[in-house]
């Protein structure tokens, strides 16, 4: 019997193979290889490899789905974030990056509630428990998810 992660990992690999995903992780950890600030604001959208010469073999185009404001940064960022993509995966895997502005598509389209304001005490609670964490995006996300929960259980 499969488990719901290998489920999850052949369903990703087909559909990232269909998008030209090889290396199905860019899409699953795009926040973790180009860091939050640049992910919030983008998302990767299809690799096309590009064969440039039996002396360079392949190089890869990947296109990045770029809210508009954030364009120009993203398009100063490119050879950090190709760095980035290529340090992640140990080989040269992109060569270059073609950015489409548009608006990114959201995973969750059902309507939230507004999150309930928590007390101060209930802030400060949580920051300390998540304190000792080292990464700092684990650190904001354990926080965040830490909020959610406190709110959804004040709001009951």
């Amino acid at each position: 019997m499969h488990g719901l992660g290998d489920l999850n990992r052949a369903v990703l690999a087909r559909s990232g193979q269909r998008r030209g995903f090889v290396q199905t992780e860019v899409l699953t950890r795009w926040s973790s290889i180009v860091g939050p600030d640049v992910a919030r604001h983008s998302c990767p959208e299809k690799i096309t490899a590009t064969f440039r010469g039996r002396s360079t073999g392949l190089g890869a185009t990947l296109l990045i789905r770029v809210e508009g404001g954030a364009a120009t940064e993203i398009q100063h960022l490119e050879p950090q974030l190709i760095e980035r993509i290529n340090g992640y995966f140990g080989y040269a895997a992109v060569a270059k990056l073609r950015l489409v502005q548009g608006p990114l598509p959201r995973a969750d389209h059902r309507a939230r509630t507004p999150p309930q304001s928590l007390s101060r005490a209930a802030r400060d609670a949580i920051e300390a428990t998540v304190a000792a964490t080292e990464h700092s995006d684990v650190r904001a996300a354990l926080a965040s998810l830490g909020h959610h929960i406190a709110a959804r259980t004040q709001a009951r």
